[in-house]
């Protein structure tokens, strides 16, 4: 075992956080020195540190931020036309406040089954924040839980994609590794997500992030089976390109239809037809102006290029 690596990432994950939270230097600011240093002190050439770097960003950053920069003009979209607080409201009438953390956990836990991790945050993100705006509580009581189902189901429970390479190389019966990954990973969802949202909540309060200066009255919002719809459409788009092209559910022969599930069912396109669907039926439909559409998309994409940059 390479003690030299283990110790090299060990102090960058100390000095990181020193920087952030102690002297507060700007979080992005600090991962790129902290990634000098572990190359630094794991004994890397500096040539290939710095090429490291640059590569690591460039693969990350064609994935990430696409998916990043259209879910934050989506959650702008349903922000700004009132949708999100409308479907707070909803959820919480539902399921009652003190209900709607486990609502979330359930939520993320069957999301991620059929969509990748990332994807699925991005679609369900801003019900957590119209949630936290609705209830004056801290976004923790509802991220965490949301997190900690999407997770859960990602990492330990097939047919995620993850779950299934790993039963594959290590020869395990997919059978057995869907038993114990609900074994171990319900637990786990329930103990790191509302229980201990509902302790760190009272202790840490985060605001969270408003993709629009304004929000139209909650008179006029989309209807809640409208927002959950849209929502839905790239789920299904995604789901529906897994079921048809998995080889082990229903292995789809290469043709005209497939190519066009393929192209539907990429998170790319399922999250431009999301967008699409909520540029026209809350936004111009409901009487917003295209302008007045296009200041929204601006005006997400600059809380968007934070987490760009951080991922």
């Amino acid at each position: 075992m390479d003690y030299q690596i283990i110790s090299a990432v060990i102090a960058g994950i100390a000095l990181l956080l020193f920087m952030i939270l102690r002297l507060k230097i700007q979080a992005f600011l600090s991962l790129l020195v902290v990634c000098i240093v572990v190359g630094l002190l794991s004994g890397m050439p500096v040539n290939l540190i710095l090429e490291t770097m640059k590569d690591g960003m460039g693969s990350t950053l064609g994935f990430v931020a696409t998916v990043v920069g259209l879910g934050a003009l989506f959650g702008g979209i349903l922000e700004q036309s009132g949708g999100a607080k409308r479907l707070a409201d909803y959820l919480l009438k539902k399921t009652g406040q003190e209900n709607a953390s486990w609502a979330m956990v359930f939520t993320g836990f069957l999301v991620a089954i059929p969509v990748f991790f990332d994807v699925a945050f991005i679609i369900l993100v801003p019900i957590t924040y119209a949630l936290s705006r609705t209830t004056k509580k801290s976004l923790l009581l509802y991220a965490l839980p949301l997190l900690a189902g999407l997770a859960i189901t990602h990492a330990f429970i097939p047919p995620t994609p993850g779950p299934i390479a790993v039963a594959e190389i290590l020869g395990a019966d997919l059978g057995w590794v869907i038993i114990f990954g609900i074994l171990a990973g319900v637990p786990a969802a329930i103990l790191g997500g509302p229980v201990f949202a509902r302790f760190i909540a009272s202790k840490i309060t985060i605001e969270p992030i408003h993709f629009s200066e304004s929000e139209s009255p909650l008179e006029d919002a989309p209807s809640p089976a409208l927002i959950l719809t849209i929502i839905a459409v790239p789920i299904f788009l995604i789901v529906l390109n897994t079921l048809l092209t998995s080889e082990l559910i229903f292995d789809l022969p290469e043709s005209g239809l497939s190519e066009v599930i393929v192209l539907l069912g990429h998170p790319f396109t399922a999250l431009i037809v999301a967008n699409l669907l909520a540029w026209y039926f809350i936004g111009v439909k409901r009487g917003m102006s295209k302008e007045f559409l296009q200041k929204i998309g601006t005006k997400s994409f600059e809380a968007a290029g934070v987490i760009i940059l951080l991922t």
